[in-house]
């Protein structure tokens, strides 16, 4: 791959990077501010308030993919890139100055979840841009490679979210991140967006993009409309369905694993928390080897592992887990999980992003996408927390490895997208043949 490519898919990376893990340390850091937004009593109920407001932002990504997907389609992937990242930075400085519950009443609340609304609007078109940004600007003999950075970028901010939590919890005593030591990593993601922005400001657009004129849809005004998305309504449910599993398993070995160690398996904070950092430094290596396999066998081999190893081993890991008592087996079984998770997480954007043409690709990619993340993966940790609160927290380990074996069926009967060509694919019917013209018959020569 050239310098040029590289430069692409670090700064379609870094503003990523930023955007999740601004994402992710709400996720990560809800144990220490539960409290503050909500009356004291039970903490599973505590938390369950704060999954609750963790799950509207999902509710927010249809909405955010809709918008931004057709700001990609019709402005550019830069466009879109430039406007989640604002919209991110945003976010983050209102929930660094929530009033907590005791000097704003439910007012914190009320401040908590705009911001997550705002973050639902932009990683709602975060995804579908980076994906298809990340698509476009790679060597079609290298698509899975590049865009398995994706989940590098999304993993590291998650990562860099841990990590910044590790050191809090070394350095601050446990009242004071419960008190006011939270607010830190928000402050810090609001930085970070800032020097996005201006890196995003500066990249490139997509050629795929830039010579899209003739590429899909025919009539200019109609890409990125949901007119242009129904004509390709059978990719879109594709979408929805081969991403129910793979994000639902994801959401619950990444956003949702630090919180079952910890009020499960018993595990201290800061053990949970360490067991996490370091699987997800792992996990995050593991996806460009597997990005550029895909690039030699197909994207449906690697599909296909993750949901046959999804299906059957989600509820021993789970069970395991539930028992591992220590760091070492926590690690073991968490970074197992990661590893068979590993089949969906590096290639779905290349995948989503290989179905549809390039004037409906943003939208194509977002709001399907959105809509089953929606559904599944923002609410993960809700429904995992309810089935813990009924006292059936199993039931939880069942359903997703059902939904799991649900995506198996898509990934079976799918086709294979590794070597479309994205300048070929075409959502405009083909032209009507042209009729060939019946010469007039001769007129018989006049007499006389």
């Amino acid at each position: 791959m050239g310098r040029e490519q590289w430069k692409k898919i670090w700064v379609g990376s870094a503003g990523n990077m930023v955007e999740w893990f601004d994402w992710f340390v709400y996720a990560s850091f809800a144990t220490y501010f539960a409290g503050s937004f909500f009356p004291s009593g039970n903490p599973t109920a505590q938390l369950m308030n704060t999954a609750g407001i963790f799950a509207v932002g999902f509710f927010m990504r249809p909405v955010g993919g809709w918008l931004l997907g057709r700001v990609g389609d019709r402005k550019g992937r830069k466009a879109a890139l430039t406007l989640t990242v604002t919209l991110m930075s945003a976010s983050a400085v209102l929930i660094a100055a929530a009033p907590t519950y005791a000097v704003a009443g439910y007012g914190g609340a009320v401040v908590l979840l705009i911001a997550r609304m705002l973050q639902g609007l932009s990683v709602g078109g975060e995804y579908a841009a980076s994906a298809t940004y990340l698509t476009e600007a790679s060597d079609p003999r290298h698509r899975g490679f590049a865009s398995s950075f994706q989940y590098v970028s999304m993993t590291a901010g998650q990562i860099l979210g841990l990590g910044l939590l590790i050191v809090l919890q070394r350095t601050l005593s446990d009242g004071a991140l419960h008190s006011w030591g939270w607010r830190i990593p928000f402050i810090v993601g609001a930085l970070g967006a800032a020097v996005v922005f201006y890196l995003r400001r500066t990249m490139l657009e997509t050629e795929v993009y830039e010579e899209s004129a003739d590429s899909g849809i025919a009539a200019g005004e109609e890409k990125g409309t949901i007119k242009a998305l129904l004509r390709h309504k059978r990719e879109a449910f594709l979408v929805i369905a081969l991403t129910m599993g793979g994000t639902l398993a994801y959401y619950t070995y990444t956003t949702y694993l630090t919180k079952y160690l910890s009020n499960s398996a018993g595990l201290s904070k800061e053990t949970a928390t360490l067991v996490s950092f370091c699987a997800l430094t792992v996990f995050a290596c593991l996806q460009p080897l597997a990005g550029a396999l895909s690039d030699r066998i197909g994207r449906r081999p690697l599909l296909i592992t993750f949901a046959i190893g999804s299906t059957l081993l989600t509820v021993p890991i789970l069970t395991l887990l539930k028992h591992a008592g220590s760091f070492w087996p926590a690690f073991g079984l968490s970074l197992l999980a990661l590893v068979v998770i590993t089949g969906y997480t590096s290639i779905n954007a290349c995948v989503k992003a290989e179905l549809f043409p390039t004037g409906i690709r943003a939208l194509g990619v977002a709001l399907p996408y959105a809509i089953a993340n929606a559904l599944f993966g923002g609410t993960a940790e809700y429904v995992a927390l309810w089935f813990k609160n009924a006292g059936i927290e199993s039931g939880f380990y069942w359903y997703v490895a059902g939904c799991a074996a649900v995506s198996l069926v898509v990934y079976v009967t799918m086709r294979e997208t590794r070597n479309l060509d994205l300048k070929a694919i075409s959502g405009a019917s083909p032209p009507p043949p042209t009729p060939t013209p019946t010469p007039s018959p001769t007129p018989p020569p006049a007499l006389g």
